[in-house]
């Protein structure tokens, strides 16, 4: 259901009757209240006066909206595409999933096809639409290790010294993340590059050595996605053990890391090793959900020229070698971190929205339900269905 068919609420109005998830408690018996596009704050029932509309939620969850910084496509369609029809179906299955702010993550793709998915997040984020909100692009390659590359499509693995990087950078309004091989030929002048416009470096796909990565710290990069996922590990030179990208991303506390969290890509085991090592305010939940996502069991998708399967619930390449995304939204890994890995719930919403938020620069207007911040906030049923999505102060979805 779209924006246009439900009744918004109208002036000053409270969501009431509620488990409301504050970043490090959830409380009952408080409203939280909204005017305009913006929550005003937390405040007891009781306290409400007649001139302030409630609005029930019946018992249910009201979190803060979800936040996925690293989700490529669903239902058959994925960013690379760079059209206006694939970011409509995308956004408008994460909002009926309860994410509204996502960064349309794009993957290695010949230069041409990456500048058309460039342009048309430019053009989409110009005005307001429907569906979840796109912050802008997590740029997730082309410059990888080929050892690393995962289901990345080998032919058009570059490295950041060969000049294609002026072409992506003429997008830095719209970039927010840039996940490279830190190792590569290029990379620590891209590094720096990349502070200065603002946008996040992100180590990934990557080769690495761990001096690779202190290296990498003190031209400014911040960020390691999907942990575990193309990403090296401690090898032994001669009776010398070095590690890797891997150990590099656990241990160092200038990082942030991603961990998805579809109980697929990584057993339970490796869950709770990331979750003790970095914690839920370095650690944040993200779906890299293919196009696959949404889809049934033996559906065929495509990233690029590279054709993949959903297959026991996750997305693989056809020769079944390895994982191809997940297809999994963030909103269905949420029990899996309570239940599985054992997550205090208040920290996996955390992980999911403020974290993220804190990632990406948005955490002033994004990502918990303070006052003064957005009203972006995600109403959930105990399964973790969505149940209402609003996005400033409107309704955008109801199921």
């Amino acid at each position: 259901m779209t924006e246009k068919k439900l009744e918004q609420p109208t002036g000053r109005f409270a969501l009431t009757h509620g488990r409301v998830i504050l970043p490090t408690k959830i409380v009952t018996n408080q409203a939280v209240i909204i005017e305009g596009s913006r929550i005003l704050g937390i405040a007891d029932i009781g306290s409400l006066g007649s001139d302030i509309e409630q609005v029930d939620v019946g018992g249910r969850y009201i979190a803060p909206g979800l936040i996925d910084i690293h989700t490529h496509g669903a239902l058959n369609h994925d960013f690379n595409e760079g059209t206006f029809e694939a970011f409509a179906a995308i956004t408008q299955e994460n909002v009926a999933r309860g994410v509204t702010s996502l960064l349309a993550t794009v993957s290695t793709a010949p230069i041409p096809d990456l500048l058309r998915s460039l342009e048309c997040s430019r053009q989409w984020m110009r005005e307001p639409r429907e569906g979840t909100q796109v912050l802008g692009v997590h740029l997730e390659g082309p410059y990888f290790s080929l050892e690393q590359r995962g289901a990345q499509d080998p032919k058009n693995i570059r490295t950041p010294d060969d000049g294609t990087a002026d072409l992506l950078l003429e997008y830095h309004d719209v970039i927010k993340i840039m996940t490279y091989a830190p190792e590569l030929p290029g990379a620590l002048a891209l590094t720096a590059r990349l502070v200065r416009l603002g946008i996040v470096p992100a180590a990934g796909h990557s080769s690495a050595r761990d001096e690779d990565v202190r290296t990498g710290i003190q031209a400014g990069l911040r960020h390691v996605v999907h942990l575990w996922s193309g990403q090296s590990s401690t090898v032994r030179q001669g009776p010398w053990r070095k590690p890797g990208l891997l150990e590099a991303a656990l241990v160092f506390d200038e990082l942030t890391a991603e961990m998805i969290a579809d109980n697929k890509h990584l057993p339970p085991t490796l869950m709770k090793l990331a979750y003790k090592c970095k914690g839920p305010d370095q650690l944040c939940v993200v779906s890299d959900a293919t196009s696959g996502a949404g889809m049934p069991e033996g559906t065929r998708f495509r990233m690029g020229e590279m054709e993949y399967e959903v297959h026991d619930g996750v997305g693989m390449v056809l020769d079944r070698t390895g994982f191809a995304g997940s297809t999994t939204l963030v909103n269905q890994m949420v029990p899996i971190l309570t239940e599985v890995v054992g997550i205090p719930l208040v920290e996996a919403i955390r992980m999911a929205t403020l974290t993220p938020a804190r990632v990406i620069g948005v955490d002033d207007c994004k990502g918990s339900l303070g006052a003064g911040k957005d009203a972006d906030i995600a109403i959930f049923e105990d399964d973790w269905t969505a149940w209402r999505t609003m996005i400033g102060g409107r309704w955008v979805y109801a199921r």
